[in-house]
C-alpha cells in the first residue's frame, strides 16, 4: 500500500515553472529519499504535501485522503521535521514534548506514557536538560520525537542531517532506520551518501521533473559504470601498468588510485589480471567500478 501518492503536481510562481509534473509513490513503512540541487523544488513539493502551499495543478493523496491547501485534515497523519527545528530553549525535552502533546489534544494518561517512550527512543532519557544546551544532533533527535508524538503514518524530514558532525549524523540515520516499523519517512538531503545508506526508494529531482526513481539496485542497473579501480604498492608497478594500458583505456589517476573506464565486458578484467600475473604484481587494491548515488546524480543532472 502507498501511504503517499503525488500525482502530476505542477507549481508556478508567476511565469516561472518550479515543478513540471511531479509524480512519486511512497510505500507504507519505507524510507524514501528525495534529492536534487538547490532550487530544484524539493521543499516546494514537501510544502504542497503538507498543505502549506497550493499546487497549480495535480493532486496529493496521503493515506487515501486528498490533501487540500490550508486544510489540516491530512496533517493529522503527518509528522514534520524542518531542516532547522526551533524550540523553546528554557524547556526540557520532557516539558516540551508534554506541551506539544497538550496542544495537539493527546489525553493526559496517554501523553505521559508516549513522552516516556519517545525520550527512550531518541536517547534523551532523562529529559531534564534545558533544550538551549542541546547539541545540534540532540535537537534533531528531539525534532523527530516531536514529529512522532501523535503516531503519524508519514514523517517528512527536510535535510535532517545537515550541519551535523559525523557522530550526530550516524545517530540520526540509525534512528530514522529504526522508525520504519512505526511509520513511513520521506526525506530530502544533499548528503547523497546518507540517502544511499538508508533509503528503500530514491527519486532525483532536476529542473522541475523527476529524472529517475526506484530502489538503489534499480538505479544502478539503469546507470551502470564499466571499469576498474586499481592501486599499487610502488611507483614502478604503477608505471609498468600505465605503460601497458595508458594508450588503450581512459585512465584517471588521483592520489595513487587509477580508475579505468572500459567497455561492459569481462574480457577486459581477465586481460588486466593476466598482465598482473605475468608481471608478478599483487595490486594494493583491485575492484570493479560500482555506480553510487553520487555518480548517478552527476550523470542525471549533467553536473
Amino acid at each position: 500500500m502507498n501511504i503517499l501518492e503525488v500525482k502530476n503536481i505542477r507549481k508556478s510562481f508567476g511565469k516561472e515553472d518550479i515543478l513540471k509534473g511531479i509524480s512519486i509513490e511512497v510505500p507504507e513503512h519505507s524510507i524514501y529519499g528525495f534529492v536534487g540541487e538547490n532550487g530544484a523544488g524539493k521543499t516546494t513539493t514537501m510544502n504542497i504535501i503538507l498543505g502549506l502551499l497550493q499546487a497549480t495543478s495535480g493532486e496529493v493523496i496521503v493515506d487515501d485522503k486528498k490533501v487540500n491547501y490550508n486544510d489540516q485534515i491530512t496533517n493529522k497523519e503527518i509528522g514534520y521535521l524542518p531542516d532547522v527545528p526551533s524550540f523553546y530553549s528554557y524547556y526540557s525535552a520532557r516539558e516540551y514534548l508534554y506541551l506539544i502533546g497538550q496542544l495537539t489534544g493527546i489525553e493526559k494518561n496517554v501523553l505521559n506514557q508516549r513522552v516516556d517512550e519517545l525520550l527512550q527512543l531518541v536517547n534523551l532519557k532523562s529529559g531534564k536538560r534545558r533544550i538551549g544546551k542541546f547539541s545540534r544532533g540532540m535537537k534533531q533527535r528531539l525534532g523527530l520525537a516531536q514529529a512522532l508524538l501523535n503516531r503519524p503514518k508519514l514523517i517528512i524530514c527536510d535535510e535532517p542531517t545537515s550541519a551535523l558532525d559525523p557522530i550526530g549524523r550516524k545517530e540520526v540515520l540509525e534512528l530514522m532506520k529504526s522508525l520504519k516499523h512505526e511509520t513511513t519517512i520521506l526525506f530530502s538531503s544533499h548528503i547523497l551518501e546518507d540517502v544511499e545508506k538508508i533509503s528503500d526508494q530514491i527519486a532525483i529531482l532536476h529542473e522541475g521533473k523527476i529524472q529517475c526513481a526506484g530502489s538503489m539496485l534499480e538505479l544502478k542497473q539503469d546507470y551502470p559504470m564499466n571499469g576498474f579501480m586499481i592501486s599499487f604498492e610502488s611507483e614502478r608497478e604503477t608505471a609498468a601498468f600505465m605503460d601497458m594500458f595508458n594508450n588503450e583505456f581512459d585512465i584517471q589517476a588521483e592520489n595513487g588510485m587509477l580508475t579505468l573506464l572500459t567497455a561492459p565486458d569481462q574480457e577486459t578484467g581477465l586481460r588486466l589480471m593476466a598482465f598482473l600475473n605475468e608481471e608478478q604484481i599483487v595490486p594494493k587494491t583491485f575492484t570493479r567500478l560500482e555506480p553510487t548515488l553520487e555518480s548517478i546524480f552527476m550523470e542525471v543532472t549533467g553536473a
